[in-house]
C-alpha cells in the first residue's frame, strides 16, 4: 500500500473522531472495543458495527480517484459511497458535527459547513 498523505491522514482521523462521538452518543449499551486507525493515527473506542463502517470509509477515502483536487464528499462530482452508506455519513456526521460544536469545537464548523 502507498504511503497516506497530509490531507488523508486528516480526513480519516476526523471521521474516525465523528464516528466515535455518534458512536458514544447512539450506542450507549454496546459493547465497545479499541480500534486502531491506519499508519498509527491512533485509536477510537466504538462497537462492532461503528468499526465495520469506520473500516468502509478509511477503505474508500484510501482509494478515492480525485485525490489531487480532493472536494469535501458532499461537493464532490463522484460518490464513493453506495447510497446506504452515504445516508449513514450523513447521519453521522450531522449529530456528531452538533455535538462537537457545542462542545467548543468550532475549528469543525469548516467542516460541518463546507
Amino acid at each position: 500500500m502507498d504511503a497516506i498523505n497530509r490531507e488523508q491522514k486528516k480526513d480519516i482521523r476526523l471521521i474516525g473522531k465523528f464516528i466515535e462521538v455518534y458512536c458514544t452518543g447512539k450506542h450507549q449499551t454496546a459493547e465497545r472495543a479499541s480500534i486502531a486507525l491506519p499508519a498509527g493515527l491512533g485509536e477510537r473506542f466504538i462497537c462492532q458495527e461503528c468499526a465495520s463502517f469506520l473500516e468502509y470509509t478509511v477503505a474508500k477515502r484510501l482509494k478515492c480517484p480525485l485525490e489531487a483536487e480532493k472536494p469535501t464528499c458532499k461537493h464532490c462530482r463522484i460518490h464513493c459511497y453506495d447510497k446506504p452508506h452515504r445516508e449513514k455519513v450523513r447521519e453521522i456526521m450531522s449529530y456528531a458535527g452538533r455535538k462537537l460544536m457545542m462542545r467548543g469545537r468550532l475549528d469543525y464548523l469548516w467542516h460541518y459547513f463546507f
